[in-house]
């Protein structure tokens, strides 16, 4: 993907990647969504971000912490819809 995602593109790119079907992504996982949208992040960088995103520190991300990332990023815009601001 060379263009921003749209919110249903990013859903989608989640769901794609989340293997295990339990609605969360660990590491392989959100690896795996990184390189379908095109972020090429080192290693280091994506663990990194990954420990970041994992805001309740549970070892997974779940849609709204891979959003927030992306957001953090530059790579989506705005809060999820629905979300408070």
């Amino acid at each position: 993907m060379t263009t921003r995602p749209t919110e249903d593109d990013l859903l989608a790119v989640f769901r794609r990647a989340d293997l295990g079907g339990d609605e969360k992504l660990d590491l392989m996982e959100f690896t795996l969504v990184l390189d379908e949208l095109g972020l090429s992040w080192t290693r280091a960088e994506t663990q990194d971000r990954f420990e970041k995103a994992d805001s309740n520190l549970d070892g997974f991300i779940s849609y709204g912490e891979f959003r927030a990332i992306l957001e953090s990023q530059g790579w989506a815009e705005g809060p999820l819809p629905g979300a408070r601001a």
